[in-house]
């Protein structure tokens, strides 16, 4: 996996590009290394632009961790909410797909980490529960 950062038409892209077969053969890998940067490039025209602002910060105890990068588009409890395990707590969007991201356990909203329009990231807390 490569990490690479790409601007095309002032838009700025961060995109993780798996390159095939490189690590199956080493031998050609300087021949094919040509081929295999304009396909790198070609690939963040169908990515996402890179977030302004995301929520990093890993779940702990008691958070309710979301299970992908995205944005979030709506936080559906308010801080004093009591949630029964399963509930649905915040609607997620990643790749035009809305996800819903339920309680884990019952308990009580105790913080909400996240607003509407945020990006977050991967395994960073949503909200807290107690």
């Amino acid at each position: 996996m490569k990490h690479l950062r790409i601007t095309i038409e002032g838009k700025t892209y961060d995109v993780d590009v798996e390159i095939l077969g490189e690590e199956n053969e080493p031998s050609k890998r300087s021949a094919n290394s040509a081929r295999s940067r304009p396909a790198a490039a070609a690939a963040p025209v169908a990515a996402a632009p890179a977030p302004a602002a995301t929520s990093s910060a890993p779940a702990e105890a008691g958070d309710v961790p979301s299970p992908l990068s995205g944005k979030v588009v709506s936080v559906d409890v308010k801080i004093g909410d009591t949630v029964a395990a399963g509930d649905q707590v915040v609607t997620l969007e990643a790749m035009k797909m809305n996800t819903i991201v339920s309680a884990p356990a019952a308990g009580t909203v105790t913080a909400i980490h996240v607003s509407d329009g945020q990006s977050v990231d991967e395994g960073g807390a949503l909200l807290t529960l107690s």
